[in-house]
């Protein structure tokens, strides 16, 4: 008879997600709230990413071809044109110098500061391209690390909750215990359905970037190598 109680209770209690959800402690509801937006906001940063991280390599890709196959040779070292790429506008940067140093007199000697300046210069632009691009990849970080330990708190909030149910009623049925502990465990899928996409997100994420300033680095460097021979030969003018 007591199964057979017990099994009724169940039965009545409804536990549908919105019913738990609804019948959830205020702490627990807070807890589940906070993960839904994160997951949410997660989610429009790696959309944002997905599009923009790809979009900068492939204009890269572009203005380097262009520039090594000489259809650029009409505005070589000239700053201000297509600067709508992180390529583009690493080269307007050596682009500056160049035509700076073009409007005085200069000698051998003053090649080699041209150049450097000009390596200076690039490097600050692929910092700044960098920094650029990773915008928003520390909200993935934190939402990543942050939420299983949030979800674990919502966790363990629901089970104290169930045993608190036990103690004023004297009662371990399943009825009494089932719906603290059925928020707790949703609160942990939860916290680990914010997590999960914005750690592997991010791993992407910081690998392409990885990649995207490896590339900048290198056109960089092949840049420096033209400039320093045009600024030999214009010194030896």
């Amino acid at each position: 008879m007591e199964s057979e109680a017990i099994g009724t209770a169940a039965s009545h209690a409804d536990f549908s997600l919105f019913s738990l959800i609804m019948a959830a402690d205020p702490v627990v509801k807070l807890v589940l709230l906070f993960l839904l937006l994160a997951s949410i906001w997660s989610w429009m940063v790696i959309g944002e990413k997905l599009f923009s991280l790809g979009g900068l390599r492939k204009k890269s890709r572009q203005f380097e071809e262009a520039f090594w196959s000489g259809r650029t040779e009409d505005f070589d070292m000239r700053p201000g044109q297509a600067t709508n790429d992180a390529a583009s506008r690493v080269f307007a940067a050596a682009a500056r110098e160049w035509s700076d140093a073009r409007r005085q007199s200069h000698n051998p000697a003053e090649a080699a500061a041209i150049v450097s300046r000009a390596e200076r210069s690039m490097r600050a632009a692929v910092d700044r391209e960098l920094g650029r691009a990773g915008s928003g990849l520390g909200v993935l970080a934190t939402i990543g690390s942050a939420s299983p330990f949030i979800g674990l708190f919502g966790t363990v909030w629901g089970i104290m909750n169930a045993f608190l149910n036990i103690a004023e009623q004297q009662d371990t049925s399943l009825g009494t215990v089932a719906g603290p502990i059925a928020e707790a465990l949703f609160a942990t899928g939860l916290g680990l359905v914010a997590a999960i996409p914005a750690v592997i997100f991010y791993n992407k994420f910081t690998g392409d970037l990885t990649k995207l300033g490896d590339q900048l680095d290198t056109f960089s460097q092949d840049v420096l190598v033209r400039l320093s021979r045009r600024a030999s030969e214009s010194a030896r003018d």
